[in-house]
């Protein structure tokens, strides 16, 4: 279910309203008794800062939220704070809710509003019991002396594209094959306006795609890779930006079979950063971003069979590179190989994948950051990073340090596919790094693309993590006419 957001330049003494406010706010402004306006001033504080007052016909909310010790950390706490009134509205059946702020600037208003947005999410499809209560909640309006339509605009977008990229990960893989993907790309393709063409089997096999055709050797369904493409007359870079994202609809680990429990389990999260490839193309695209970025998607199941490729197997990939596979259950970085390897063709200026790649990426910073490392420029890494922290998807950088790819050294062919024991999400990187020759950042999700535990507005399960980083990286671009 995806929540709507409206621009409002009025509030009517009839809507149910959330007012943001501080210690200095003249309560009384807002239509209340001196009774109630002193029952917020005495009750609103660092502990209890949602006040709840039911006017008898409609309902008005007091929030505020402490600053954080920075502006990123500050829009987070509000994010976190319109999660917590997601709670009281739905639990008062509030089907449109209008957020009015004249103390609070217009980021922090849309903050708490993405919170509220992003926090309603459900996950709806498969709920075939009646006595299951979906969330009244439907619209949210926004009032701001500082905000506009175009800015709500674009937030409501990207909530739009990041509860889609949920939806892509909460899919059940019986559903979801590398074929359906392929018809989900065409479909939010031609709903935004962005060119798709997604190759079939036959025409991998005529690229000689090696690395996505050996994954997809134990699979009874055909693999797919997606070529999407945003490329406005307006376009601030001469250069394409070039998205690619892992499309493992379910992974077993082939032939090296994953454990069930704690593993296996969560698998249809493994096409996690296809889902924000494809949605972040799907938000640049509906709000026109003066662009030129291009979306790969390398897309297959893991499983094994009779047919499957198998450790010991060498396999000769897109650029020609032989490959020594030694785990099956390695098989994110050959799909993405292919793909980052055709990215050479569109000569680009930069180009970043997202991955469900590592679990030593999940166990080194858990459900809290995303781990990045490439050879793009620092600057670049500098600008992805405040991007990161302004969505509060933060990064922690890698090194790719040239002794780690001595670990993919192989006796009989041109690399291995694993490294040591140690170092796995680092070793992962380096294998990925032999197959690009431009400015390049790759993006290991693996530990918050799925989540077991609800996180605020991320919620439980599939948290649509990306969309909300790329979004505003591009946006950077839109804006700057530069990458840094």
């Amino acid at each position: 279910m995806i929540t709507q957001l409206k621009y409002t330049s009025s509030v009517a003494a009839k809507d149910d309203l959330i007012v943001i406010g501080n210690k200095t706010t003249n309560w009384k402004n807002f239509n209340l008794s001196d009774k109630e306006a002193s029952y917020i001033k005495k009750k609103l504080t660092s502990s209890n800062s949602i006040i709840e007052i039911n006017q008898y016909g409609k309902f008005f909310f007091a929030a505020w939220s402490h600053r954080g010790a920075n502006k990123h950390e500050s829009l987070e706490s509000f994010r976190r704070l319109g999660n917590k009134i997601v709670g009281f509205l739905n639990k008062r059946n509030i089907r449109v809710i209008t957020i009015s702020s004249i103390v609070s600037s217009g980021d922090i208003t849309l903050a708490l509003a993405e919170g509220i947005a992003l926090g309603n999410y459900q996950f709806l499809k498969y709920k075939t019991n009646s006595n299951y209560q979906a969330n009244s909640l439907r619209t949210v309006r926004i009032s701001n002396p500082s905000l506009d339509n175009k800015k709500v605009k674009n937030l409501a977008v990207i909530v739009e594209a990041t509860c889609i990229a949920r939806d892509l990960v909460n899919e059940h893989p019986t559903f979801l094959t590398a074929s359906q993907l392929g018809r989900e790309v065409k479909k939010l393709g031609k709903l935004a306006g962005f060119k798709t063409d997604v190759f079939n089997k036959s025409k991998i096999e005529s690229l000689k795609m090696g690395g996505l055709l050996a994954v997809n050797r134990g699979s009874q369904e055909p693999p797919t890779f997606s070529f999407m493409e945003w490329k406005p007359r307006n376009a601030k870079n001469k250069k394409p930006i070039v998205l690619v994202g892992k499309g493992i609809t379910y992974d077993t680990g082939g032939m090296s079979l994953k454990p069930t429990p704690n593993s296996m389990d969560h698998m249809k999260s493994d096409m996690a950063g296809s889902a924000a490839v494809i949605c972040t193309m799907y938000a640049i695209a509906k709000t026109k971003m003066p662009v030129h970025v291009v979306g790969l998607v390398p897309s297959t199941d893991n499983r094994p069979s009779e047919n499957a490729y198998v450790p010991g197997d060498v396999i000769t990939m897109y650029d020609g590179t032989t490959v020594e596979v030694l785990n099956t259950d390695a098989e994110g970085r050959l799909v993405l190989a292919d793909a980052l390897s055709y990215a050479k063709k569109m000569k680009p200026e930069l180009v970043i994948d997202l991955a469900t790649l590592t679990g030593s990426a999940a166990k080194a910073l858990g459900p809290l950051g995303i781990v990045f490392m490439g050879t793009a420029d620092e600057k670049t890494k500098q600008s992805i990073k405040k991007s990161g922290n302004q969505v509060y998807e933060r990064l922690a950088e890698f090194p790719l340090w040239k002794e780690y790819g001595e670990q993919l050294q192989s006796d009989i062919a041109d690399l291995k596919n694993i490294g040591s024991t140690s170092a796995g999400a680092i070793t992962a990187g380096k294998f990925l790094e032999h197959f690009t020759d431009y400015p390049w950042l790759h993006l290991d999700i693996a530990g918050v693309a799925f989540i077991d535990n609800a996180d605020s507005y991320r919620g439980k399960n599939g948290t649509g993590v990306g969309v909300r980083l790329l979004f505003d990286y591009l946006q950077n671009i839109a804006s700057n006419g530069k990458r840094s």
